[in-house]
């Protein structure tokens, strides 16, 4: 007689739980949009949402403590003439927020220490480069100011945004209409998945293919992929029965999955959202009103459930936040920003501990706000591993915040406040044109 031994991890017992009431976003015209992206991007000091807009696209952004009821009136960035597709927050620069839109065109925004005070029409860059509606974007995850776009018109832009120059444009090797693209841990990689049925892996500077499979799922329904940290790849689709599906893939062999696991019957598309630091890969499908989520091992078989967060509504969208934001006291390990059809809902996943103290095992170093490689070093060529923080001494969103800006100049040069406390509020200079331009700069920066 077998007895059934219960696998060990300390994430079989995390659990979500959504906010009181008064701590949600609420009165907010989530856009209607029929397209599969996230809709919500969200960083330690702000959360940003697409919303409905007459004559146009626009989103609103929002300081992460503005919560309760936003008043119609709350100025949006309204600078797109189509609807806004998708939008993301630059990992390097918390004021910084990149939009595509049905208009063809990509904008990058500033947005100001406390949030809008009036409508944000002008964008800090305007890159035009596809010629039918832009439905992904994706910052390079170490590379200072390196933007990935995809089209509806089945064309990959990679952009140096410092310049506004598209510096990669792959225009042949996908067939169809572009899914998702996604970087790998240190931006060496791009996994992308296709209408065409096929995934690749692409070579970002040289633009070719350097592994691609057929048919990851036999449905004809959207798939979607990321990258785990070991290089394995983790898909979503369907099955020919309309089954929603997970697997596992080993790019060194594509021939066979290593796992596929048949979840439900679900219509949404299932949108992976994965944690390095924990190998916990959350699922949430458009329309769902539930959260699944996983842990990837290296034992089979390979994708093990763990739990399931459900609540009342369905999902239209989701925001993650960067593991910096989470409160480290609390053994939150993620937290979502769930958006409803008039509100915005944060829900908090916690692995239940006894003690007070900081949890190493929970928090190994993550990835931190610092670039490691400036764009025109990494398109020529240089490779470089993310910087990685520890968050053992708060390294929470108040903190974070305060210690990282980035101000615009006329002369186009950066200046940026370093991270490191040693150094305190002085100003780094990053590619600073001559030393006239120095002087120039600094009087700039007191009067700023």
């Amino acid at each position: 007689m077998s007895r059934k031994v219960v696998r060990s991890s300390k994430f079989r017992h995390v659990f979500g739980q959504a906010v009181k009431a008064d701590q949600c976003y609420d009165d907010i015209r989530i856009s209607q949009m029929t397209w599969d992206s996230n809709f919500c991007t969200v960083n330690p000091r702000f959360v940003a949402m697409i919303v409905d807009a007459s004559g146009g696209g626009a989103f609103i952004v929002l300081p992460l403590n503005k919560t309760g009821r936003i008043d119609m009136s709350y100025p949006t960035v309204c600078g797109h003439t189509g609807p806004v597709l998708d939008i993301e927050f630059c990992p390097h620069n918390d004021n910084i927020i990149a939009s595509a839109s049905e208009d063809c065109s990509v904008m990058v925004w500033e947005i100001p220490d406390n949030g809008l005070t009036s409508p944000l029409t002008e964008p800090v860059v305007k890159l035009d480069g596809h010629s039918k509606r832009v439905g992904t974007l994706s910052w390079h995850p170490t590379a200072h100011n390196v933007l990935m776009t995809a089209g509806c018109d089945n064309v990959l832009i990679l952009w140096n945004v410092a310049r506004g120059e598209a510096m990669v444009r792959m225009d042949t090797v996908h067939t169809d209409m572009i899914y998702s693209a996604v970087w790998n841990r240190d931006g060496s990689q791009i996994l992308t998945t296709c209408k065409d049925k096929i995934i690749r892996i692409l070579d970002p500077r040289k633009g070719t293919v350097i592994a691609e499979k057929e048919k990851p799922h036999e449905g004809t329904r959207p798939v979607r992929a990321v990258f785990m940290s070991d290089g394995k790849i983790l898909s979503t689709g369907f099955s020919r029965m309309s089954e929603r599906q997970v697997a596992l893939w080993d790019p060194k062999n594509f021939t066979e999955p290593l796992t596929l696991q048949e979840l439900d019957t679900g219509s949404g598309v299932l949108l992976p959202f994965y944690d390095p630091d924990t190998s916990v890969v959350y699922l949430g499908g458009k329309g769902d009103s539930s959260i699944r989520y996983f842990e990837v091992t290296d034992e089979a078989p390979y994708v093990h459930y763990l739990s399931m967060y459900s609540g009342k509504d369905s999902q239209k969208g989701m925001g993650y936040m960067p593991k910096r934001g989470l409160e480290v006291n609390k053994c939150e390990i993620a937290r979502f920003y769930k958006l409803h059809e008039r509100k915005c809902e944060p829900i908090i996943m916690t692995v239940p501990r006894k003690s007070d103290l900081f949890q190493e095992d929970l928090y190994p170093d993550t990835i931190g706000p610092e670039p490691s490689v400036e764009a025109d070093d990494w398109f020529a060529g240089k490779e470089a591993p993310p910087i990685l923080i520890s968050l053992k001494d708060g390294f929470v969103a108040t903190t974070k915040s305060r210690e990282f800006k980035v101000h615009k100049n006329t002369l186009g040069v950066s200046l940026k406040r370093p991270l490191s406390a040693a150094v305190g509020m002085k100003y780094n200079i990053i590619n600073a044109p001559t030393s006239s331009a120095l002087k120039l700069i600094s009087t700039l920066s007191r009067r700023l």
